[in-house]
């Protein structure tokens, strides 16, 4: 199965949240999602990463992006979300690029 790909675009400093919805239900399993400035960079250096467990019987899991974890990135950016199931088993869900947009008001307080 072809992973699918998605482009975003998110002006700087802007929060998001992406929904992802499952065939079946995903209790216990976990979400990984990154972001990072080039694809062959190491985990260390990727600008976001995020381990979403999911702690209830549910076909649908959020990542929530915050606008302080996107402050400061500018420009494209590769991501992707993979899924790690309660068993072991690792499927990258989607991947793609997200172009972040200089935003106009800087000041998030």
């Amino acid at each position: 199965m072809a992973t699918k790909i998605i482009n975003y675009e998110v002006e700087r400093g802007d929060s998001f949240t992406r929904t992802i919805n499952f065939s079946v239900v995903i209790t216990g399993d976990t979400i990984f999602f990154t972001i990072k400035k080039k694809e062959d960079d190491s985990e260390d250096d990727a600008k976001v990463k995020k381990d979403i467990v999911t702690h209830v019987t549910t076909k649908q899991t959020k990542i929530e992006v915050s606008a302080a974890e996107v402050h400061d990135l500018v420009g494209k950016h590769y991501y992707d979300a993979q899924w790690k199931t309660a068993a072991g088993k690792i499927r990258t869900l989607f991947k793609g690029t997200i172009t972040f947009g200089k935003d106009i008001t800087r000041r998030i307080a």
